[in-house]
């Protein structure tokens, strides 16, 4: 049963942006574990037919997983269905190194699914499969233990190492510790130049998130109107985009005031904004109370 390789990108190897990921087989097994640092040249927005579990050992940063946006830390354990577009974007300075802060599993889940007529108990995957197509994320023991089983996997071999994957596949399935990502209308156009193009829209918003982020320079870029590329956007995000930056801003601001610090007023600048009344506002927006009112309830629940 080893996993069929997914077929080369046909996007533009100058681009160095490649963003339907070919999953290398290893003919000798069933599905791919392997680890990766950052920066990495798989670390884009980015889709396969494969079904992906990914656990993030050490960095905190921004999960994009279709039109989901959220926050990951140390032990972070997520599974996204195939074809889902996703990505894993660390809070470091630019130019920094993490060594291995990523573990990866993929497996094609239909080859699976297929196997079920031989091997019946494999059927029980059918409803897992499902669940991921939009993607999950794990919570409590469930997280611990498959954070657990997917750094054994990477210490074993052959039917041992099989084995340990049923187990995780297993654990997963029989979970309700777990909360979905992506909502179940999301339906993004997965073409490679659409996915290219989002992963460098995505790269300069995260960039210039402490600046000033105007769509109609954007749109200019890629050579579209502002209505064409509003509905673009739209359709590769879930969101328009003025609520996708402020989503995107109010998510590092929240990461600032609980992990630093840094004065309330300063955190407003730090993630774009040019006065207070207007974080404030948007802050409550997003979270239900203000940006002080959040950090002291943080603070509360864990000291």
């Amino acid at each position: 049963m080893p996993l069929p390789a997914s077929p080369p990108t046909t996007g533009d190897p100058a681009s160095g942006l490649a963003t339907f990921e070919w999953v290398q087989a290893d003919p000798a097994q069933c599905f791919r574990w392997y680890q990766h640092g950052h920066p990495c040249a798989v670390s884009r927005w980015n889709f396969h037919p494969e079904t992906e579990i990914h656990l993030i050992r050490e960095v905190e940063g921004m999960a994009f997983v279709g039109d989901h946006i959220g926050r990951f830390g140390p032990g972070y354990l997520a599974a996204v269905g195939a074809n889902l577009p996703h990505n894993w974007v660390p809070d470091v300075p630019a130019g920094t190194t993490v060594d291995n802060c990523h573990v990866v599993l993929q497996f094609d889940g239909a080859v699976l699914v297929e196997s079920g007529e031989r091997i019946p108990e494999l059927r029980e995957l059918a409803p897992f499969l499902d669940r991921v197509r939009r993607g999950v994320v794990f919570h409590g023991a469930a997280a611990r233990d498959g954070a657990a089983l997917m750094e054994r996997i990477g210490t074993t071999r052959g039917l041992r190492r099989f084995a340990l994957f049923l187990e995780l596949l297993c654990l997963l399935a029989d979970t309700s510790d777990c909360s979905a990502l992506s909502s179940d209308g999301y339906a993004p156009t997965l073409n490679e130049k659409s996915q290219r193009i989002m992963h460098e829209v995505m790269a300069h918003i995260l960039t210039n998130l402490d600046s000033t982020v105007r769509m109609a320079d954007i749109a200019k870029r890629f050579g579209m109107s502002e209505p064409t590329f509003c509905r673009f956007f739209r359709r590769n995000t879930g969101s328009n985009f003025v609520d996708y930056l402020r989503r995107l801003r109010i998510g590092r601001a929240c990461h600032l005031l609980t992990r630093t610090s840094t004065p309330v007023t300063d955190i407003c600048f730090d993630v774009g904004y040019r006065n207070i009344p207007n974080f404030n506002r948007h802050f409550r927006l997003e979270k239900g109370t203000t940006p002080s009112q959040y950090r002291k309830m943080a603070r509360e629940n864990h000291p």
